[in-house]
This record gives C-alpha cells, structure tokens and sequence, in this order.
C-alpha cells in the first residue's frame, strides 16, 4: 500500500459528488469493507447510491455534534476520529483506514470530528438510501450489524488492553494492529506507514507525545523495529513485539 506524504499542507477542498463511482466489483479494498459478502444485484444496487469524495490532508469530513446524514467507506488514505472530553482533553477513539466503514451509529449526530490524516477518498452513501436498501436486502443490514458489533467488541478489547498494559507494550501492540491491517490490504510490510503524528498516537493510546517517542525509541534499541522515517515504521521482530504483550 502506497500513501502519499503525511505532511502536506491542506491545499484544496474535498471534492463535490462526483456521479457515481467505478464498478464495486473492482473496488481494491473490497474485501475488507461491508460490501464483502454482497451479492452482485446488492452490489449494484449500493453503487447506484454512491458518490466518489476525496479530502485533501486536514480536511474536517464531520464536528462532532453534526447531523449525520452520510456514511463513508474509507478506499485510500486514512480519517481521525476524535472528540474533546468535559474537561478539555482531546480523545482520539481511533483511526479509519481503507476498508473501513465510518458514520455508522445509532445516534442522529456524529460522536466524533473526523478529519483526514493524508489525502484520502472515500465512497459515500447517504444514510435514507442505506435504510432504504438494508430494508430492500436484509443481508445488507445485517452485515451493517455485524460490523458494528465487531467495533463495539474491538473498543471494548482496546479499553480493557490498555488498562492492564505498560507503555511500551500498548505502543507495540498499536503498531502490530496497524501492520496487521495493511497486510490485510495487501502489503504484508515489513515496512508500515504510520498516517498519524505522534500526538495522535499519544492520545489514542492515553500516553504523553514524549511517552510514545520514548517507547519507540526503546523498541529501536531493542533490535524489534526501525525507524527510518517519522511516517513509517520498520517491524524487524514481530515475534519479539508479540512476546511483550503476553508478558
């Protein structure tokens, strides 16, 4: 998977809808989305609602408190979801990479602002025509539910890792998700691209920007990973990354 430079400059708004997009059956990141186990008739018929949006890096998609009325399918690049608690503190709940699915909720406003890492496009439908369809093909609206359910098992499984974990062990447990997620577009690594600054690492994580420079610096010293850019890590011993996490 090849994104483009983390640190460029906002430089152009997101697009308008653009018609709809290319055949789904060609999507590259297909297989990873909701659209999966689709049926050819349910594929064409989500198509048909769809509309291309592409963000250039910083770009805001949605505040926290909007009114939701899309939801998106991540094909490339990589979104931030984030919300400021009662106290002021910024939380990042996680990160959207291609595959997967953002604005799903049972709430009428978006729980998060989401804004986007890198240049980043997206397939958007909006939420009347999903409801309509997951009451025209009921397989769909199920696998909306599985897929939310599997997010609720995956936050809960984050919350409960990250209570027991030391620093180091949730840094290296982040970076063994993200290098599982890329493979499971297609790059196994060893190399892995990192999206997000080190803040947005430290805030998703409940560490201190420091902490995580730390962590990795540790990591490095220790012969598990290299760094040979501020984007992109270098996993040189997954098994010894692993062995942190049971210890």
């Amino acid at each position: 998977m090849s994104w483009p430079p983390f640190d460029s400059p906002c430089l152009t708004p997101p697009t308008e809808d653009a018609g709809p997009i290319g055949p789904c059956l060609h999507c590259q990141v297909r297989h990873l989305a909701v659209c999966s186990a689709l049926s050819r008739e349910e594929i064409q018929a989500l198509e048909a609602t769809a509309s291309a949006q592409v963000l250039a890096p910083g770009t805001v998609l949605a505040r926290q408190g909007e009114a939701r009325r899309h939801v998106y399918t991540v094909t490339r690049g990589a979104l931030r979801l984030a919300r400021v608690s009662a106290d002021g503190r910024r939380q990042v709940a996680g990160f959207a990479l291609p595959g997967d699915f953002v604005g799903l909720s049972g709430a009428p406003t978006h729980q998060h602002d989401i804004e986007a890492l890198a240049e980043t496009e997206l397939c958007r439908f909006g939420t009347d025509a999903m409801q309509r369809l997951g009451t025209r093909f009921p397989h769909l609206q199920g696998k909306l539910l599985e897929r939310a359910c599997v997010e609720l098992d995956s936050a809960r499984e984050q919350m409960m890792s990250l209570a027991r974990m030391t620093p180091t062990e949730r840094v290296a447990d982040f970076l063994l998700k993200l290098a599982g997620r890329q493979a499971r577009t297609g790059d196994p690594g060893p190399s892995i691209a990192l999206p997000m600054p080190r803040a947005d690492i430290a805030d998703h994580l409940g560490l201190t920007v420091e902490t995580v420079s730390r962590c990795l610096t540790a990591l490095r010293t220790r012969g598990l990973i290299a760094l040979p850019g501020t984007y992109r890590v270098e996993i040189l011993d997954p098994t010894g990354l692993k062995s942190l996490e049971a210890a």
